[in-house]
């Protein structure tokens, strides 16, 4: 089974996260800064704040769907602080 990611992006631009699951975090990426997703075309200075690796894509995107149901801002924040190979 492939590998695959729950991933949280930030824009200082917009002062936004954005959160999503992908199986090819670069190819996700390009497609992010390119303009290409709808969320993610208002702003192209997006940065890879948080990344966790799973086993499947399934289970990437369960996780990427427990985030959104915090709707918290401090949640997020905190995974970002908790994460060890964050990029912030």
């Amino acid at each position: 089974s492939h590998l695959a990611f729950t991933y949280i992006l930030f824009s200082k631009q917009i002062n936004k996260f954005y959160i999503g699951s992908t199986n090819d975090i670069v190819s996700r990426m390009e497609k992010h800064l390119w303009g290409t997703t709808r969320f993610t075309s208002r702003a192209n200075d997006w940065i890879i704040v948080y990344k966790k690796e799973f086993e499947n894509y399934h289970n990437a995107l369960l996780f990427e769907k427990h985030i959104k149901k915090q709707k918290s801002r401090l949640f997020i924040l905190n995974l970002i602080n908790t994460n060890s190979d964050n990029y912030w």
